[in-house]
């Protein structure tokens, strides 16, 4: 059923997540202009009913006021963009920041912003590959006026009330978070908000990998150990004698374990298309939430182990610990140790 609010929005940036948010809002009855670097990006939307823009002026022409438009850009990208949107602006328009910018970014953004008149509303967005057809959670930080102005958008692209079932204990009546999107609170909010939840998915993920890892590993008593100063033995080798499918693990975590998640739907799938998992080199990119949310830990003095050594492991799958790996090897050779050393 399309929204009794249609509303008119201009997006920024049109890659696999900035499409498909406008495709769940031109399904819902919400008009869109887009624009995006990429012409072909632009046509493979304007041929799906959406308004295409071949410059930032053009797409600001195109958009009523007062103009909402969404950027849906790397977190590095945003500064200059604004830059160049600014001046094309005027009292009263909105500019939504949907990517994973930092939260102190936005604090200092919505304030040089406020003083030309404009609003700055930042949004975590978080739903990834099947966020259009299930819904992206939506973690909103700006003024009450400004969120509450924009909250048909808001509802459209979250996922609604059916996407979960209702949580047994809760007695609250108001509130959009059963809706699967929620204002945080001021400027920053948002992006405070989702750059937790991404360490929080940094743990989760390595959690995952470490458990199904250990299982795959399952059947170590099966192989043949060298017998050297240099590496502990296995213990109870017969306790380690099992052949398991960790794909097919994955796939019955998926069906009523306490760690079924989207996560566990992902790697799932990953292994029944690679059972080995060739073709993926095992680096593991860090874009900044995770380390953001580290630093505000420390900052506030809390103790977040788990997040903390996810982000070092992700660190360690991009050989970033390699030369420390070749000082350990230098120390332990040095004081009668055997090390490798290259060729």
């Amino acid at each position: 059923m399309a929204t009794d609010t249609p509303m008119q929005l201009g997006m920024i940036g049109l890659g696999r997540m900035g499409a498909n948010l406008v495709r769940r809002l031109m399904r819902d009855g919400h008009n869109c202009i887009v624009y995006d670097v990429n012409a072909a990006a632009v046509a493979e939307l304007t041929n799906e009913g959406a308004t295409g823009a071949d410059s930032l002026r053009d797409l600001v022409a195109k958009l009523d006021k007062p103009r909402v438009l969404w950027l849906m850009l790397p977190a590095a990208a945003v500064d200059s963009l604004l830059d160049e949107l600014e001046p094309l602006l005027e009292r009263g328009d909105i500019l939504i920041d949907g990517g994973n910018s930092y939260y102190r970014d936005d604090i200092t953004r919505a304030k040089q912003l406020a003083d030309k008149s404009l609003h700055y509303v930042d949004c975590g967005t978080s739903g990834g590959v099947w966020g259009l057809e299930r819904g992206y959670c939506l973690m909103i930080g700006g003024e009450d006026e400004v969120v509450g102005y924009l909250d048909p958008i808001f509802k459209t692209i979250a996922p609604g009330t059916g996407s979960a079932e209702p949580t047994p204990s809760r007695t609250r009546t108001d509130g959009t978070a059963p809706l699967g999107y929620l204002h945080c609170g001021p400027n920053g909010a948002g992006h405070f908000v989702k750059m937790v939840h991404n360490g929080v998915e940094y743990g989760m993920m390595a959690a995952i990998a470490e458990g199904l890892s250990i299982i795959e590993r399952a059947n170590a008593g099966k192989s043949r150990q060298d017998v050297d100063a240099e590496t502990t033995p296995l213990r109870d080798a017969w306790a380690y004698q099992f052949d398991i499918d960790v794909g097919e693990v994955a796939e019955v975590w998926r069906r009523g374990s306490v760690v079924g998640s989207w996560l566990v739907d992902l790697i799932a799938d990953a292994f029944a298309a690679s059972p080995f998992l060739d073709g993926f080199a095992g680096r593991v990119s860090d874009s900044g939430e995770g380390r953001w949310t580290v630093l505000a830990a420390v900052d506030e003095g809390v103790p977040a182990p788990v997040i903390t050594t996810s982000l070092y492991e992700r660190f360690e799958s991009r050989r970033a610990g390699e030369f420390t790996d070749k000082i350990l090897s230098a120390m332990r050779a040095e004081f009668g140790g055997h090390a490798e050393k290259k060729s």
